[in-house]
């Protein structure tokens, strides 16, 4: 079909498109690819990511999925006039089966950008597709297990082989304070990746090395500042032998590191000059390194003009810390005046190696309960509890924490003061004191580099033994800590230069962890090339696994960046859709039983008794109520809602906790593995349950029409503004997709009275945060 044969098309023939002018259809189709298959031909394949919205033109679609023998099951026929993919598009899974021309087809693929942009803005093509969604989630719910197998089959679960709509070719760069780091990458082509690094800038001896498929480079510079950086890169990146591009033009997206984001930056961010000017007012909380990072980001806009520039953050990763775990013991003054607090670094590492971990161990990231540690010339640990960072050894500044090559970590605040008062150290001293000159160097007195610390401890040196050892040792009491914090943990991980490189190190900082099930395989761990394919060193029978997973920052910033695109593109149709507020309800504390423990409670037999309907369909409250007791106290009169479900579920606010002596995680219902427990108490009954409790995150309930209406998807993460006297916007809000929904919002007790929001108050999304 020509262009305007496949308007017409559209228009006449497929239910989505009926509504459309022509003149809108032309844009749709514009910006879309129409392609041709031959019989047999694979169209999509089972556990790829969808990355189109599509539409049969002509031919049938055999859709099927590999069976015993060799022989396929056909799960159906797409035929003429029907579309694809609107399913995956909205619950982010992977593809459920292979699509496969029955007959030589036409198809129409619309990239998601224009299906969010263009498609979702028409009342009546939502409410076709949302009915298209609902019979497929009803054909999910059938045959779940099938449903679990295609998940786990998914190649890329991540997106860390950098694939989106369309093929970009992204550059990441990474100012340091004498050094500029960059990568490119050609996502439809990663052979073409260069990895390339100035050194000392702005002294002498500056040098260029790159590395890629054109070979290796290195050349001296004369002694140059950053601009001059800057110009020897991309005149390497352009060069007729090693270059990978023609000239700037050529690169479609730009990622820069930023050391600091504070509390305002909390994901990728698309750079502009109010977003600049915001990174550059943090400059007094990261004063050697933001400024840098400003200085850089200007002059690759300069350079690279055309292209979006991306900042992403070494702090947002660390935005889920509670605030028990980010506060200072200071007065909260010092918070609220000068935003003292704990943010932590190194956070794109940790997020990389939570998603190498879980997809080594074909594990969901937010299943898993992970001690993350990553250890070089800086160190920190990690804890991710369920794919969010819940506390991290470096605080304020980077110098917290583990003992580092040059930064002497944790120390008694004392110690500062008696410094400056007995050694009259200046502000300035003190700082190049405990950044400069501590750590394996002050402590060894030899050198920074664990590598010759380590060789001057195997040739008998008191001071580098020492310094081994309390390296070492500090590494271990943090994982010691970190598994207590979320009641156990589900593996240990190593990273960085010293994480990788030395089996030293690992087999250190991990004697005496038997007890906590952490049991090391000696020679897996003497023989791991750290430096190659992620490798488990614990023995198989270990209960937590011990993994060495090789560090790629960069490649985590790409895929930041690719996704901030997607993220921005998205807010953009948010926005321009004015969108109609939702409902916010207040959900008080509750109690969710299994069948059995109705039985246990009120006698055998007994059917939860309703007394009122609650606004999700099919939910209720029930008469029966129950007294929850804690290590320290009780919460009596807690009503039970219905039906039952298949676990015992107990939701409460974050004050009680306190009042319980118990500490829950934030969860999504449902999500309560490895959660503390309590007792439940009825007028006839008591039981032990052995895990349970949780203060459940923010969450939206919607249907599939909902979704579309609103641009999001099923585990998405978005920003809603509360109206009201004073308005609020609230992060880290996850969207749950199901047909039986209602639409609301619902926000704790604790939250509420906080913000003085009732139920009955309108909700607005103001932007996407994540794609869960």
């Amino acid at each position: 079909m020509s262009p305007s044969e496949i308007v017409t098309y559209l228009k006449n023939s497929v239910r989505v498109f009926r509504d459309f002018t022509a003149d809108e259809l032309q844009t749709l189709v514009d910006g879309s690819q129409a392609k041709s298959f031959e019989t047999s031909e694979f169209i999509l394949h089972q556990g790829h990511e969808a990355r189109c919205f599509g539409v049969v033109l002509g031919g049938t679609i055999d859709v099927s999925i590999p069976g015993e023998g060799g022989v396929r099951k056909s799960l159906g026929l797409l035929r003429v006039g029907e579309t694809f993919n609107e399913f995956a598009l909205m619950t982010g899974d992977a593809m459920p089966a292979d699509l496969i021309a029955r007959s030589r087809c036409d198809v129409l693929l619309i990239p998601v950008a224009q299906f969010q942009s263009i498609i979702l803005t028409k009342p009546e093509s939502i409410h076709a597709l949302s009915k298209t969604i609902a019979n497929r989630i009803q054909s999910v719910l059938a045959d779940p297990q099938s449903a679990a197998a295609v998940n786990r089959t998914v190649e890329d679960p991540y997106g860390l082989q950098l694939k989106g709509e369309r093929a970009e070719k992204i550059l990441v760069i990474n100012c340091g304070s004498s050094s500029l780091k960059y990568t490119f990458y050609d996502t439809a082509d990663e052979s073409r990746t260069v990895r390339g690094k100035v050194e000392r800038i702005g002294i002498s001896g500056t040098r260029l090395r790159q590395q890629g498929a054109g070979g290796e480079i290195e050349r001296q510079l004369s002694t140059a500042g950053f601009p001059e950086a800057f110009e020897a890169m991309v005149a390497e990146l352009t060069s007729h032998g090693a270059g990978v591009i023609h000239g700037a033009g050529d690169v479609s997206v730009v990622a820069h590191r930023v050391v600091h984001g504070g509390e305002k930056f909390t994901e990728g961010t698309l750079i502009t000059e109010d977003v600049l000017a915001d990174i550059e007012a943090l400059n007094s909380l990261a004063p050697l390194h933001n400024p840098v990072n400003v200085a850089g980001i200007r002059e690759m806009r300069r350079l690279f003009p055309a292209a979006p520039h991306i900042a992403v953050f070494d702090t947002a990763f660390h935005h889920t810390l509670p605030a028990f775990a980010y506060l200072y013991g200071l007065s909260y003054e010092y918070y609220e005046k000068h935003a003292i607090r704990r943010y932590g670094f190194h956070g794109t590492s940790h997020q990389y190696v939570s998603l190498r971990t879980a997809q080594f161990l074909n594990r969901r990231p937010n299943e898993l309960r992970l001690v993350c540690c990553h250890l070089g010339n800086g160190s920190s640990v990690c804890a991710i509890d369920h794919g969010r960072s819940m506390d991290t050894s470096m605080g304020f500044t980077p110098a917290e924490g583990l003992i580092m090559g040059t930064r002497c970590g944790d120390i008694d605040a004392g110690v500062i003061a008696f410094l400056e008062r007995n050694e009259h150290l200046t502000a300035t001293q003190t700082e190049d004191l405990l950044n400069r000159k501590s750590g394996l160097l002050g402590l060894s007195g030899i050198s920074s580099d664990m590598r010759e610390v380590q060789q001057a401890a195997e040739e008998g040196n008191p001071r580098a033994l020492v310094a081994l050892k309390a390296y070492c040792y500090r590494v271990r009491k943090y994982i010691g800590a970190y598994a207590a914090s979320m009641g156990g943990m589900d593996a240990v991980v190593f990273t960085g230069g010293i994480g990788q490189g030395s089996a030293a190190v690992r087999a250190i900082a991990l004697q005496g962890l038997d007890c906590m099930g952490v049991v090391l395989d000696r020679q897996r761990n003497r023989e791991a090339d750290g430096f190659g394919d992620v490798q488990r060193i614990s023995t198989d029978d270990s209960p937590v696994n011990v993994l060495v997973v090789p560090a790629d920052e960069e490649r985590m910033m790409a895929r930041e960046a690719l996704r901030t695109l997607s993220r921005s593109y998205l807010t953009q149709a948010i926005t321009a859709r004015n969108q109609q507020p939702f409902p916010v309800e207040v959900s008080a504390h509750h109690i969710h039983l299994a069948q059995e423990h109705v039985d246990r409670l009120f006698g055998h037999g007994h059917q939860l008794t309703r007394i009122s309907d609650l606004s999700q369909p099919g939910q209720y409250a029930c008469q029966e109520q129950l007294t929850i007791v804690g290590p320290k106290g009780r919460i009596e009169r807690v009503r039970v809602l219905g039906p039952a479900r298949k676990q015992t579920q107990i939701e409460i606010a974050m004050t009680e906790q306190f009042r319980l002596g118990i500490h829950p995680p934030i969860r999504e219902s449902g999500d309560i593995a490895g959660t503390p427990g309590c007792t439940l108490e009825s007028t006839t009954g008591r039981i032990e349950v052995e895990c349970g409790v949780i203060c459940a995150i923010r969450h939206i309930h919607m249907t599939p029409e909902d979704a579309l209406r609103y641009g999001v998807r099923d585990k998405s993460i978005v920003r809603v503004r509360i109206a009201g006297d004073r308005e609020l916007v609230f992060g880290d809000v996850l969207v749950r997709v199901d047909p039986a929904f209602r639409l609301a919002m619902h926000i704790d007790t604790d939250e509420a009275n906080a913000a003085n929001v009732r139920t009955g108050a309108q909700g607005y999304i103001v932007d996407i945060q994540g794609e869960g």
